[in-house]
């Protein structure tokens, strides 16, 4: 594959949520993954209660990047309690060697009017800038493409950003399966700090019943056009993590998920250097 078509995979704690932190960081390396994404909404503390020191030497001692720290959630909600969320989660991104932390908006059916939506976004983009200034990080804003979701534009996002001349400490997220949902539309490589990445399979099931917990691995029954997005994405000079992001219970359930996880890496890889060649 030439330079200009590598995929540079990473893995996200979402795909194997129950695996100790210490076995995540072995499978990451086992698949030569380039980083991985560390998680606070797990079902146990996050690294397992290792201080952040210790856990980002330990992604180190692998031989791996730590690219995102998740997550603000709802961010764009923007309050005491936030505020002292994301400080906290600067914080701890600081102490771990974390390249970025994760900002999620509202995903409740609610504050989802243009006035409201607008207003609420820059609200809290003007806010955290400079925290994030002062930390020296970045901060990945992620579009959900769900019908309920509060941000569901990338390019509302980005023109959010450029107004605000914001450009520096905010990237934004390009989840494949949050793009097919919202529709499509424009890819921002410039602007993409992250590529998250899963799969739905379901021929049966139509896209806006798409659900978290349909998201599992990519191979050739893939309904989202991951590797369409791929291409666009590479070809336009997006070099740039591609993180593996899967929800679905029966991949959370993988006996062997390090055998699953290579194959779809071998899917993707294979079909994108086919396309470009």
């Amino acid at each position: 594959m030439s330079g200009g078509t590598a995929v540079h995979f990473a893995l996200n704690q979402m795909t194997v949520p129950t695996m100790p932190f210490g076995d995540f960081l072995k499978l990451a390396r086992g698949l030569d993954c380039m980083g991985v994404e560390a998680r606070n909404d797990l079902d146990r503390p996050l690294f397992d209660g290792m201080d952040a020191a210790d856990a980002g030497q330990m992604i180190r001692d692998h031989g791996l990047r730590l690219v995102g720290l998740s997550q603000v959630y709802p961010f764009n909600s923007w309050s005491d309690e936030i505020e002292a969320e994301t400080r906290a989660l600067i914080d701890m991104a600081r102490a771990c060697g974390a390249e970025t932390i994760s900002l999620i908006p509202r995903n409740d059916g609610t504050q989802t009017g243009n006035g409201e939506r607008h207003a609420n976004l820059r609200i809290a983009l003007k806010a955290i800038r400079p925290m994030l200034e002062d930390a020296g990080l970045v901060a990945l804003v992620e579009p959900l493409g769900f019908p309920r979701s509060s941000l569901r534009s990338k390019q509302e996002l980005v023109e959010t950003i450029e107004a605000l001349d914001a450009g520096a400490v905010f990237r934004i997220v390009h989840d494949t399966f949050h793009h097919a949902l919202a529709g499509g539309g424009p890819i921002f490589p410039a602007e993409t700090g992250i590529v998250h990445v899963s799969g739905v399979a379901d021929p049966s099931l139509p896209t806006e019943r798409m659900e978290d917990a349909d998201r599992g691995l990519v191979d050739e029954r893939d309904r989202l056009g991951n590797v369409a997005q791929f291409r666009a994405l590479l070809e336009a000079g997006y070099d740039g993590p591609v993180s593996f992001e899967c929800f679905s219970p029966e991949v959370h359930r993988l006996s062997d998920p390090e055998t699953a996880l290579r194959a779809s890496f071998d899917f993707i890889s294979s079909h994108v250097s086919a396309k470009a060649a």
